[in-house]
């Protein structure tokens, strides 16, 4: 049976499914430092990024060439509702 933590974890993650599945690939890893409060969302692996373009505050886009192959989010806790 699940536990209240459980229940709230379930319900956190089906709140961001929308989201993930508009993404651009079907394929991804997501890796979180907690100790730099970073995630890192790679839609390759391994990345390889060439390049990369700030886009709003403390979220970076990585690319190979023209091609997005990851993102990365600075103060990842700090933006939780």
């Amino acid at each position: 049976m699940a536990t209240a933590e459980i229940n709230k974890t379930l319900k956190e993650i089906t709140g961001i499914v929308s989201h993930i599945i508009k993404l651009p690939e079907t394929k991804m890893w997501m890796d979180y430092d907690k100790e730099a409060d970073v995630l890192y969302i790679s839609f390759k692996r391994p990345q390889k990024a060439t390049d990369s373009e700030m886009v709003e505050n403390g979220v970076l886009l990585r690319y190979k060439g023209k091609e997005l192959v990851g993102i990365t989010i600075l103060d990842a806790s700090k933006r939780q509702k």
